[in-house]
């Protein structure tokens, strides 16, 4: 296969494309967040097309939601009242963590045969104590192959004695015609729904035994996040389906322990694997928040899952 690699610089974004010349798939990352801004197939005109909400639009919209594929950590979702305790230290932060608001260094582009990746790193010396008070870097990989676009996390604890904790992730949304038109099939198995009004854990969940098939929630449910752990599934492949523009994305979220699907009401839907939980209504110290991700001192975490963008006129 051959892949190439280019830089670009629009809207004060400095990008990374990727592409597979041979199957028609590319990539764009922006530096800043290391945000897929665009996943994207070459359809039987010849022409780009976008599985992305507002797929390779980097303007500002009038409303609604205004990213891509936001990189979520050292925490996710929220903290309540944008602050937490972390070993009785004040750590404050915004939606989703700071790691969106960071400029990462890409290190070389790695185009091989069999596969093209970039690869992102943001160190501790890239954020503030306020932000996460341990020496605990992380690496982000982005992987074209055989038609798959995979997303590798790679955290390393430097703390020579404390353990670490953290809790990350990825946002995606998936481009759709209108809100009706998209479906979500997903496979069976059970499900542990997390209740979570006002966006924080109200302790109160539910287990689900489903026979796989098309989404069992009302899609009125999303605007407030529907939070899903993958209690037991033999086979965690969900398809993401838009009839009318015959776009569909199969993820794999083998490994992945939580899911959570959101939209604000707009042509898209988030499917948004996760590595941990957003706060509860009555917060609990960091260390102790639902689904939190440890290391030991010195050691390494690797989590990742992958999408395969496709099209209906595609074989």
């Amino acid at each position: 296969m051959k892949f190439s690699h280019g830089e670009d610089q629009r809207e004060n974004h400095h990008l990374d494309v990727l592409v597979d010349e041979e199957n028609g798939v590319r990539i764009i990352v922006s530096r800043l967040g290391a945000e897929l801004v665009s996943v994207a197939r070459i359809n039987e005109a010849g022409q780009w097309t976008g599985f992305l909400y507002r797929d390779n639009d980097l303007s500002a919209p009038s409303h609604g939601w205004a990213n891509h594929a936001t990189v979520m950590g050292y925490y996710l979702h929220r903290l309540k009242n944008g602050r937490s305790l972390y070993r009785g230290r004040e750590i404050k932060g915004g939606n989703h963590g700071f790691l969106r608001s960071k400029i990462w260094r890409l290190t070389e582009p790695s185009l091989e045969a069999s596969g093209a990746s970039l690869k992102y790193r943001m160190t501790s010396r890239d954020f503030s104590a306020a932000e996460y008070p341990l020496k605990v870097n992380v690496e982000l990989t982005y992987r074209i192959e055989l038609n798959k676009v995979s997303v590798l996390f790679e955290f390393q604890n430097e703390e020579p004695k404390l353990i670490a904790h953290i809790s990350f992730g990825l946002h995606p949304g998936f481009a759709a015609t209108s809100f009706e038109s998209f479906r979500l099939q997903m496979p069976r198995g059970c499900y542990r729904r997390y209740f979570s009004p006002g966006n924080y854990l109200s302790g109160q969940t539910r287990d689900i035994e489903f026979a796989g098939g098309e989404m069992p929630f009302p899609k009125t449910d999303l605007p407030g996040s529907i939070i899903l752990e993958l209690v037991d599934i033999p086979r965690p492949q969900f398809s993401y389906v838009d009839p009318p523009s015959g776009r569909w994305v199969t993820l794999d979220l083998t490994g992945v322990p939580y899911v959570t699907l959101w939209s604000d009401g707009g042509p898209f839907l988030c499917v948004e694997p996760c590595w941990g939980l957003t706060d509860h209504h009555e917060q609990r110290a960091f260390e102790d928040k639902e689904g939190i991700q440890t290391i030991l001192p010195g050691d390494k975490l690797r989590a990742s899952f992958s999408m395969t963008p496709q099209l209906a006129s595609c074989d």
